[in-house]
């Protein structure tokens, strides 16, 4: 999960891709039509995008204010916001006190699969790791209070009974190694390779016609970006948080020049486009 690595065009599918044009986008609404000029990038029939778009309505994850026109769904609106947030991922952190937060989930069970899975993604998000049996820990330098953290994690996922500590002392028969949860040569060999990928794939923009370019450039950010949102954001005394902000400083600027990528495919699609006769 914290190893970068980048995605293969033909891994894209049509549910995937418009989750992620929509996560991308912030509020921006999405036409039926440039999700189907994205999909082709992809080697996606319009037929089947269709069909994921019409089954993401139905799971709640989408939604259409008008005909031809969608947002992110009620189900997916906190997790959407989640996503987004990963340009301002400075202003989530605090200084680290040595203090730990524990989520307990021994008492939410496990045989409803669908949620076992939203649950460890809500907290693999927030870049908790799992220590022990139904115990999850991070450090606590997340800037929000804890009840706030926990309405935070409940809205993308995890259980509403879940139970969150602060942790400050412990005593225990074996003291819990709770730091080496986390390898911080593997974290940043995972930023080195993410900022070589960005400084390649700019390299390589100012010679593709724009397709290429923005198929490139998502194939990239989002890569990056899903890097990023599941971080575990460690402190500096646990991890290179400096280089982890080189790699989230140099992904915003990217993120400007991806955009200006795909504005110039959806317009020379749209400039090829037969006109309409009414």
């Amino acid at each position: 999960m914290y190893h970068f690595a980048p995605l293969d065009p033909q891994d894209v599918s049509a549910r995937a891709l418009v989750l992620s044009l929509l996560s991308g986008t912030g509020a921006a609404p999405q036409t039926i039509a440039r999700l189907i000029s994205a999909a082709a990038l992809f080697g996606i029939e319009a037929s089947t995008l269709r069909v994921a778009v019409t089954r993401l309505i139905k799971e709640g994850l989408l939604e259409s204010p008008d005909r031809g026109i969608y947002l992110p769904g009620p189900r997916a609106r906190a997790l959407t916001r989640r996503l987004q947030d990963w340009r301002n991922v400075q202003d989530r952190l605090t200084a680290w006190t040595g203090d730990w937060l524990v989520a307990l989930t021994h008492a939410l069970g496990r045989s409803d699969r669908k949620q076992l899975r939203a649950r460890e993604r809500a907290l693999a998000l927030f870049g908790y790791r799992e220590a022990g049996a139904a115990v999850w820990v991070r450090p606590a330098n997340l800037a929000r209070a804890l009840a706030d953290h926990r309405a935070d994690l409940t809205g993308i996922g995890a259980d509403d009974t879940i139970t969150l500590l602060r942790v400050s002392d412990l005593a225990a028969a074996t003291a819990p190694d709770w730091p080496a949860l986390w390898s911080p040569d593997t974290l940043a060999s995972s930023y080195a390779a993410a900022r070589a990928a960005l400084s390649g794939s700019l390299a390589r923009l100012p010679g593709l016609p724009a397709d290429a370019a923005a198929r490139d450039t998502l194939l990239t950010g989002q890569a990056v970006i899903r890097l990023i949102n599941f971080d575990p954001l460690l402190p500096p005394e646990l991890g290179d948080q400096a280089e982890f902000f080189r790699m989230v400083d140099e992904m915003r600027a990217y993120n400007k020049v991806g955009q200006a990528c795909w504005r110039a495919y959806y317009a020379s699609v749209e400039a090829s486009a037969p006109a309409r006769k009414d």
